[in-house]
């Protein structure tokens, strides 16, 4: 059932559309509320308004923070239409009923993102009559639209002008749902941001409550495997640079496993400074590679395990040009992803119209948080986002490594961090040559990551091997010690430390201790 719009009540601190919504209402002949700020902007705009104090016959009181909470204007908004007995009752109490409500609440998360921000400003930031108003039409919207997004003003002015200033049942419903999720989103923040604050009002580490609130990006045909569900939810306040933000240019849909794996290769590859290509598959790289161009990258990545890479999701951090295109095309791929896909590759790759071809928004920010699930809880820590400098490391060994072989040491430590622990990389020449990935024994990774570099074609001879954690014994630096490796970064810290050590000066190779470990589970 359609509505017919007479009076609205407005009053919003974002005040983007307000005048081109105001003038559309006007023009249908609706009559408008308004309260302070939104009131004197709809005045400087020519718009005729009614001050809420005007209407309620009631003054606003302390600074603002009564106006709103008032029966003419909550009993407009909660009495039901079809019910005779509630319009009797509002119209023996003089009150109107109000159809329309636009509103959006005090900048609260903006407030408290300042790291100056005081307990003081964030609490005067908190909206009272806002949610309170928000609420009330949200749970009569068989009888009142309620709109608390910009950005919904224009699908808005379109249907009210199509039906002669009504809103049909089912726009009103999708306008409610949102006022909900809205205050919920808006409440959490309130709540995250309290409940993080000890008792002198500083910040703590972790809130003792933390509420967290995602949208549904998509439903999935089927989860990890066929026989299980799934969705795709995206945080409510992404992130500049996460995958989340993707832009899908072709393509099947996304599956749940394409989203996990394009998200290890997008947060790998946008941590290199230089032209960069990563491939994953089943959440571990299997090639990693800097060049010159992104074509260069990519040649080197591939060559680390192709095997591996067929069916796997490719990375750049540079936009996807058409002789990278033209390499990438003869590759079977699942997705290919890059900051940007100009129309050149685009062209190239629409021949392989299964690729899914992502672009995904500039930015390097992460996400705030890391989670995991577990039975009857959540995991929550920081991201792993340490990056080491040359200067951080300490050499353990008789033998320093060369610029050539500390160059390559960060990049394979940098690597590792996006590699399934027990985690072992053999790296040379600003790429990788063979990864062991997921094993519970670390010399068991060192093993496969000298094999797989064989399968490959590829010699280890004056290779670099970055290993995630501190190696407990010396059996597998003797592994790799064999395979080739002249130099090794670790985070050190094991009890047999000294015996690795001088297993590492018996051999000959070089070691750097980081003091930093990069477990990945």
């Amino acid at each position: 059932m359609n509505i017919t719009i007479r009076r609205a009540l407005i009053s919003v601190s974002d005040k983007s559309g307000l005048e081109e919504l105001a003038r559309a209402l006007t023009g249908l002949g609706v009559s408008i509320l308004s309260t302070g700020g939104t009131a004197k902007a709809l005045t400087q705009y020519g718009i005729p308004v009614t001050e809420v104090s005007d209407y309620t016959g009631f003054p606003e009181m302390l600074d603002g923070r009564v106006k709103t909470l008032h029966p003419r204007i909550h009993g407009g908004l909660l009495a039901r239409r079809d019910l005779p007995e509630h319009m009797q009752a509002i119209r023996a109490a003089d009150i109107e009923p109000i159809d329309l409500v636009v509103v959006n609440l005090y900048p609260f998360e903006k407030t408290v993102a300042r790291r100056d921000c005081t307990l003081e400003e964030a609490i005067e930031n908190i909206d009272i009559g806002g949610p309170s108003m928000l609420r009330a039409a949200a749970k009569n919207h068989p009888g009142v639209a309620v709109v608390v997004d910009p950005d919904d003003y224009a699908a808005i002015i379109a249907e009210l002008r199509a039906n002669q200033g009504a809103l049909g049942a089912a726009r009103r419903f999708e306008l409610a749902k949102k006022v909900y999720t809205h205050t919920a989103a808006y409440d959490a923040a309130i709540s995250n941001y309290l409940t993080g604050l000890d008792a002198d009002g500083k910040r703590k580490q972790w809130p003792d409550r933390l509420t967290l609130q995602f949208e549904k990006m998509q439903d999935m045909r089927y989860g990890e495997n066929p026989h299980q569900s799934a969705a795709f939810y995206r945080d409510a306040s992404p992130f500049a640079g996460a995958i989340a933000g993707y832009r899908q240019i072709q393509g099947k849909e996304l599956s749940y496993n394409n989203i996990g794996d394009a998200d290890a290769a997008w947060e790998c590859v946008k941590t290199f400074d230089a032209p960069a290509c990563v491939i994953v598959k089943h959440a571990n790289p299997c090639g990693v590679a800097v060049g010159a161009s992104p074509l260069e990258a990519y040649q080197a990545a591939l060559a680390c395990d192709p095997t591996s890479a067929f069916g796997g999701i490719v990375a750049f951090n540079r936009p996807l040009d058409a002789a990278t295109a033209e390499a990438l095309s003869k590759l079977f791929v699942e997705v290919a992803l890059a900051p940007e896909i100009p129309e050149p590759a685009r062209k190239i790759m629409a021949a392989k119209a299964n690729v899914r071809l992502l672009e995904i928004p500039p930015g390097t920010a992460g996400a705030a948080f890391d989670l995991k699930r577990v039975g009857g809880g959540l995991l929550v820590q920081t991201p792993d986002s340490r990056n080491l400098a040359a200067s951080e490391l300490r050499v353990a060994t008789r033998v320093a490594p060369t610029p050539a072989q500390l160059a390559d040491l960060l990049f394979a430590w940098r690597v590792a961090k996006f590699v399934k622990s027990n985690a072992i990389v053999f790296c040379g020449a600003g790429r990788t040559l063979g990864v062991g990935a997921g094993q519970m024994s670390r010399v068991d990774s060192a093993r496969i990551a000298s094999i797989k570099a064989q399968n490959a074609g590829l010699s280890l001879e004056g290779s670099v091997v970055a290993s995630d954690a501190f190696f407990p014994f010396r059996d597998g630096l003797d592994v790799v010690a064999q395979a080739g490796a002249k130099a090794i970064i670790q985070p050190g810290g094991s009890m047999r430390d000294n015996e690795v050590i001088a297993a590492a000066d018996e051999l000959g190779i070089a070691m750097v201790f980081t003091g930093v470990r990069h477990f990945r589970h």
